[in-house]
């Protein structure tokens, strides 16, 4: 992405804020041209007062000094609160619109991206970017409107010392465009370590359990500390080059004025020009080389927001894999079945995960899905609610291809139970209520009952408004699944996946979470994937999947007379 691009961009993100600007700008403008009138009093100062004499303008002057620093503190003021706010909002608003496409992108893009390195992207490149357009843009304009008043003093003054002084002007920019591309780079290469860095500490606490368990402590110790070298490497190397392209500017001017103080000097000995013009000429000079010696101190900042800028703008140009049609229905209530036809699936371009499936869930039945490992089961769910999309063939509910409906309507019809369970640091009724904001205190507490839940939630400290922790770590791992469930509960969807809801449970667990589980298939449409074969003999009808085919289905008796792949896992398991 070029630098034209991305301002083209950032531009776009700051036209709601353009009225804002325009005040700064004036407010700037002003400021510039009481910075150049502070320069062009040198001369009355020195040649009226100093040399003549004049003790009425020296009774005028102090004042006006002093009107000239309130008004230009004020409208200082004005626009620099306005971009700061300016770039506050920018920066608001690109927080929002990442986090807010992150939530439209599919479930393989997260499987693909370090949880840690999105984390990076919305608050350290974010952060970075806050800092290219809150100082430096403030800086580089405020700067440009100062240059353009004191160059106007400066050739009013003598335009022969001006023409001089303008060919050691454009030397400064030598440096900012030298490391301006080093800038670029480090600050790149330093933003994906600092994503790798939020990913190790994400896995590092987020994994503290096996962490303990395994004693690899002194070894995450290192990974981290491995990390957090290369970034202080990649640090120092901007450094280097931010402490080296001050001096080099510092040292082209110097030779500038150095050659106008001789020039000058000799046009006064001579009477060609006078005291008080030439110290205004040094002073409007000295204070326009300030602007352009800034721009090398504020280069690496820019830079550092143009590389976050790629970053934040390559990951909002990801387009999701699941797309909902611009014209798509909204799906009517379910009633009828759910069909998968000729349903083939892969993930990328690995080999296929489903082939040629075809399966029909009439309304109301529990079907079992069982197999070996890899075998596609949760895949076959996850098609489901368009986690993923089919790679060809057909899913059907009703008649109705789930491509071609809105994904809230199609969600919105199906509760999940899975055996990892997900949950949030939160209390216990906005868990259970989560994605079902309307419903009554009543609701939850039935819905807890029905998930046999109700009995340990009264037992907590402060009962449903207990806070449970990061992923509900103060439960343990029945209780958590048994929220879960009342979530579904509460939820109530025709449609219901279960996908190993009791494979992580001990046996006392498992059989609560069990009875929740028969409370909540009630009346509804059922997919269960099943490791444990115990908890699915009462099933309507059980299919087997192995490589990514259905290759048995019947009865739990049914299939132990076929002897196939049904009856081996039976066996294996209850031979044990």
């Amino acid at each position: 992405m070029t630098n034209k691009e991305i301002v083209a961009r950032l531009f776009e993100v700051l036209k709601p804020y353009r009225n804002k600007l325009v005040i700064a700008m004036v407010g700037m403008m002003i400021v510039a041209g009481f910075n150049a009138a502070q320069a062009y009093m040198v001369k009355p100062l020195l040649d009226e007062i100093f040399v003549n004499k004049d003790r009425n303008l020296l009774n005028i002057l102090p004042l006006a000094l002093l009107a000239i620093f309130l008004i230009k503190g004020v409208f200082y003021f004005i626009y620099s609160y306005l971009l700061e706010g300016v770039g506050q909002y920018v920066i608001r608003d690109l927080r929002n619109q990442i986090y807010a496409h992150l939530n439209r992108l599919s479930l393989s893009f997260f499987h693909r991206t370090p949880t840690g390195e999105l984390i990076s992207r919305i608050m350290n490149d974010v952060s970075l970017l806050q800092g290219a357009v809150s100082h430096a843009l403030i800086r580089i304009i405020r700067d440009f409107v100062s240059v353009i008043g004191l160059l106007g003093v400066v050739f009013y003054m003598d335009w022969r010392l001006a023409g001089i002084s303008m060919i050691f002007l454009p030397m400064a920019a030598i440096p900012v465009v030298v490391f301006g591309k080093k800038f670029r780079r480090v600050s790149t290469r330093f933003q994906k370590s600092m994503g790798e860095a939020t990913n190790i500490l994400h896995e590092t606490i987020g994994g503290a359990r096996i962490v303990k368990a395994f004693c690899t402590e002194k070894q995450e110790e290192k990974r981290f500390a491995a990390q957090i070298q290369h970034l202080f490497d990649t640090l120092m190397k901007e450094t280097k080059y931010r402490c080296l392209s001050h001096p080099m500017i510092e040292f082209m001017g110097g030779v500038g004025i150095a050659l106008i103080v001789w020039f000058g000097g000799i046009q006064v000995l001579n009477g060609t020009s006078t005291i008080g013009t030439f110290m205004a000429f040094l002073t409007a000079l000295v204070m326009l080389y300030e602007p352009v010696k800034g721009v090398t101190k504020i280069n690496s900042t820019i830079q550092s927001g143009l590389a976050s800028a790629t970053r934040i703008f390559n990951l909002l140009d990801i387009a999701p894999d699941i797309i909902e049609k611009s014209d798509a229905e909204v799906l009517p209530p379910f009633h009828k079945s759910v069909e998968f036809r000729n349903v083939t699936f892969f993930y990328e371009h690995d080999e296929p995960v489903l082939q040629n499936v075809n399966l029909t869930v009439r309304r109301g039945e529990i079907l079992a899905v069982v197999g070996p490992s890899g075998g596609g089961k949760t895949t076959l769910a996850n098609l489901l609610p368009r986690f993923y999309d089919v790679a060809s063939g057909v899913l059907l509910i009703d008649g109705h291809d789930v491509r071609d409906v809105t994904l809230a309507s199609l969600r919105s019809q199906m509760a999940l139970v899975t055996q990892q369970t997900i949950l949030f640091n939160d209390t216990v009724r906005n868990n259970i209520a989560y994605g079902s904001q309307h419903c009554s205190d009543e609701d939850i507490r039935r819905a807890a009952e029905a998930a046999f839940a109700l009995e340990f939630i009264e037992k907590l400290p402060d009962g449903f408004e207990t806070i449970i922790g990061e992923s509900g770590a103060r439960l343990s791992g029945g209780q958590r699944q048994r929220i879960s469930i009342a979530r579904a509960v509460l939820k109530d969807a025709p449609i219901l996946v279960l996908d190993e809801a009791t494979s992580a449970l001990d046996t006392e667990s498992e059989r609560k979470v069990q009875n929740a589980l028969e409370n909540l298939m009630k009346n509804r449409t059922t997919i269960v994937i099943a490791h444990r074969l115990s908890t699915i003999k009462n099933a309507d009808r059980i299919i087997v999947m192995q490589d990514g085919k259905l290759v048995e289905e019947g009865s739990h008796e049914q299939l132990l007379k076929v002897n196939g792949i049904y009856e081996g896992l039976y066996t294996l398991q209850y031979s044990q």
